[in-house]
């Protein structure tokens, strides 16, 4: 491990880089690889998007590591809880992002607006924060965004500490996308898609194949619609995905890809929540409570009323948030003979985004309000008797690129009486975030937030009848009264982030010549330096950054024993490392190296540690009906130690422990010829164990200055944010006649909770010495527990053409799909319906 600071030119130049490589996330059991190196399946079923075999386990011409070259060994062999969601899965729930498509896994919600992605991808995994383990292909993609789905083949869910397999990341796990490449065969597919809210969505897939050896192959989308039952809200976006591979079927293989997605509209964080409590203010009442977001409010001032779905605080003529995502990769493999694969896969990555998202509320009581009555001092009237909401607004405007390069060779070989199936490889990438803002003036200066100039000037709304038409001026400040327009924040006050790894791994599945039993091993080492160069306050002061370096080994052990052909028991154990500002400012980042260079701050960034976790998990798999059905279960614990917490003002600590444990069960295949499911439960006991400490001030006393004093966190021994204890999701179709089929869906989220807070008090007398008040009032931000009901409809008009129609959230459910620490709630959308007309040729 090793720090510094450095001087650094007022100039950054853009950094060169290149790839990383294919991280591994098991693909479902014999599922038919993407990758055109693939061999020909026999005895295929096609169902949910993933094709079983008869043959797929310790089948010769089966090549997992054509999917992934980390993968070792078939789903079924693997010691790991896997998820794999189908194409098929995708389209027939009518998803259209990365989240709709990963609510029908168990184990997995959403997090809401943290680190520069307001209503960005932001999962959680068996309740660990894993935005940034997400993987392209088996690399890495930081950048904040929204992810589209038209370009996606299957999507891969490894849960459990998995560094692994991906280098640096959560202890929840790893999501992967598989994207769609050319295949060896011709074909032509197209959707268009109508519906309720002005929804409007067109897709296409064509796979031309050129010569035996050569295919290209175009994906493409254009979407526009509203937001069932929330006014005002759209999302428009457009995405191109072209591909051609050259040596299709022959030892050489040569694939190059891009993708580019372009998105606008307007953000929507949804509701505040009704109460507020902190040592300075707390409008709730006494004792434990569930503060969840408004519905039905009484007012201070005596007003009462509801709160409907669609209210929305933003102003159209000042939110706003677009993006654009760039990708290329160029990939290279070489077949020596049967067992041996050399592959190179090099990635350049560019996202960039620029958004006004509104937070409503300041917590700091508008909503319920903090007296019963208003005062009026200088001819401002001050509204504290509740009633209104902050319309503030968060900003930012930044850039990513990220350029990686992953070498990888898997071989096949015997040492006596023992198969090993190997994989090794390097990765190396740099990556570059610079972030800034908008200059925009919200009345943040201003205290009380709403009063009659704020209210005048939209700063401020109505509570209960917002108008998000109202015609918003910015200011050269909250006071002044010269119009200026909203202008992008000054280079020089730009944050920029820099990260540069370098890891080298290995995996071994070794087994009995009989292969009864199987031992898996993997272990890996990360050298990661990474370097942020924090925004100035003014043109002329100096650039400096800050820079630290940790060489990280990570690895898993697992034992797999198979009482027959078609199941199999295992036990695994698994670590992850995350090491400080992993993200590079695109998510929460409670482990940062700073923005300062005083003593202080370096003495902090010297003592930064890698925070910890480790996996323990035994489970168990089967291939029912002939592999048509695969079940899975497993039990586990991940336990995280080194989580960055305060001690004091001048000191932190990394003694934060977490531990997530339960169990799983998951389903994902045909009941029979004409059934198919796809789901599971999961149980999670998730809490911290440490949350370290919170600051509280004892207000200053005749001479005696104001202390600030320490005591425990009031989130210690909670259950973490962002996490549901019971989910259960099901998604089921039935074909019949030959023509017509049946499906929908249940999803069910027990409560989630987004973060705690308490009126624990410190005062002081004339001699200094402090006391504490206990608290009288614990509000736990949260949102309540839904069942959520999909249906669909489908009819087979000719073998090329097919109309279906989907209904989501059938029973028109008042939910809540993202709980923000403080502030707001984001609400679902109302019930919709779509119809869609499929051609494939």
């Amino acid at each position: 491990m090793e720090h510094r600071i450095t001087a650094a030119p007022g100039s950054s130049s853009l950094l060169a880089l290149s790839c990383i490589g294919f991280i591994a996330s098991a693909p479902a059991t014999a599922q038919t690889p993407p990758q055109p190196a693939a061999p020909p399946r026999e005895n295929g079923v096609e169902l949910q998007g993933v094709t079983v075999t008869d043959t797929a386990i310790d089948s010769a011409s089966y090549k997992p590591e054509a999917v992934n070259p980390k993968l070792t060994a078939p789903l079924l062999d693997t010691p790991r809880s896997i998820v794999v969601i189908g194409e098929q899965v995708i389209k027939d729930t009518g998803s259209a992002t990365l989240v709709d498509a990963l609510r029908t896994v168990p184990g997995i919600t959403f997090g809401a607006a943290e680190g520069g992605n307001p209503i960005g991808d932001r999962p959680f995994i068996r309740g660990f924060d894993s935005q940034g383990s997400t993987y392209v292909d088996g690399v890495r993609s930081i950048g904040a965004q929204t992810r589209e789905v038209f370009a996606i083949e299957q999507v891969q869910v490894v849960r459990g500490s998995d560094s692994t397999l991906g280098g640096r990341g959560s202890a929840g796990g790893t999501i992967n996308i598989v994207s769609k490449l050319p295949q060896a065969d011709s074909f032509y597919r197209a959707d268009g898609s109508y519906g309720t809210a002005d929804y409007k969505r067109a897709t296409a897939d064509a796979n031309v194949a050129l010569s035996p050896i050569a295919a290209i192959r175009i994906a493409a989308m254009w979407h526009d619609q509203d937001v069932a039952g929330r006014d005002a809200i759209f999302q428009k976006r457009w995405g191109v995905a072209p591909s051609a591979t050259i040596g299709l079927g022959t030892p050489t293989r040569l694939t190059a890809a891009y993708y580019h997605l372009h998105t606008n509209e307007l953000p929507d964080s949804g509701l505040p929540y009704t109460y507020v409590c902190s040592a300075t203010v707390c409008n709730a009442p006494a004792g434990y409570v569930l503060d969840e977001p408004v519905h039905h409010v009484t007012t201070l001032g005596g007003q009462t009323g509801t709160v409907s779905r669609n209210t929305f605080y933003g102003l159209k003529d000042r939110d706003f948030r677009r993006s654009n995502q760039d990708q290329a990769t160029l990939r290279v493999e070489h077949d020596f003979g049967r067992r041996i694969t050399l592959r190179n896969t090099a990635r350049f990555d560019h996202t960039w985004q620029g958004y006004s998202f509104l937070l409503p509320d300041d917590s700091t009581g508008n909503v319920v309000g903090t007296t019963t009555t208003n005062a009026t001092v200088g001819g401002v009237t001050n509204f504290t008797n509740g009633g209104y909401v902050w319309r503030r607004a968060n900003t930012r405007q930044g850039i990513t690129n990220s350029f990686s390069d992953q070498l990888d060779l898997t071989a096949k070989l015997r040492t006596g009486p023992l198969r090993h199936s190997i994989a090794t490889g390097l990765e190396w990438s740099e990556e570059r975030a610079r972030r800034g803002t908008y200059v925009i003036a919200t009345g943040s200066t201003i205290s009380p937030r709403c009063n009659s100039n704020t209210i005048a000037r939209y700063y401020c709304t109505s509570l209960f009848n917002p108008n998000p038409n109202d015609p918003f001026v910015n200011y050269t400040s909250d006071t002044s009264t010269v119009a200026t327009p909203i202008v992008k924040s000054a280079p020089y006050a730009d944050t920029i982030n820099e990260g540069f790894t370098k890891a080298a791994y290995l995996f071994d599945s070794i087994s009995m010549l009989d292969e009864r039993l199987i031992v898996n091993l993997g272990a890996r080492y990360d050298n990661f330096r990474s370097k942020v160069q924090p925004g100035l306050a003014s043109a002329t002061a100096g650039r400096f950054s800050l820079s630290r370096t940790n060489n990280v080994w990570t690895y898993q052990a697992g034992a797999v024993f198979k009482p027959t052909k078609n199941s199999s028991l295992y036990a695994t154990f698994a670590t992850s490392a995350t090491p400080p500002n992993s993200l590079l400012g695109e998510g929460s980042e409670p482990n940062a190296l700073g923005t300062t260079n005083t003593a202080q701050a370096l003495a902090l960034l010297d003592q930064l540690k890698v925070e910890r976790s480790k996996t323990y998990e035994v489970g168990a798999k089967i291939d029912l009906f002939d592999g048509r059905l695969a079940l899975t279960g497993d039990i586990f614990r991940t336990e995280t130690t080194n989580a960055r917490v305060t001690i004091d003002a001048n000191t932190v600590a990394f003694i934060g422990k977490r531990r997530s444990q339960g169990g799983e069960i998951g389903f994902n295949g045909n009941i029979t010829k004409d059934w198919t499911v796809f789901g599971g439960y999961s149980y999670l006991d998730a809490k911290i164990r440490d949350g370290g400490q919170s600051a509280l001030t004892a207000a200053a006393v005749g001479a005696r200055a104001a202390q600030t004093v320490y005591v425990d966190s009031v989130n210690t021994g909670r259950q973490f944010p962002q996490t549901a204890k019971h989910n259960f999701t099901i998604w089921t179709n039935y074909s019949f006649a030959k023509r017509f089929s049946l499906g929908g869906g249940a999803f069910y989220s027990s409560r989630v909770f987004g973060g705690y807070s308490d009126n624990r008090t410190a005062t002081q007398n004339a001699a200094g010495v402090v006391t504490i008040t206990p608290a009288t009032t614990v509000i736990a931000r949260s949102v309540p527990g839904y069942w959520r009901l999909d249906a669909r409809a489908g009819v087979k008009i000719t073998s090329k053409l097919n109309l279906s129609v989907n209904v989501n959230n059938l029973t028109n459910k008042r939910y809540f799909s993202q709980a923000y620490s403080s502030h707001y709630a984001t609400i679902a959308p109302g019930r919709s319906a779509f119809g869609t007309l499929s051609f494939a040729y």
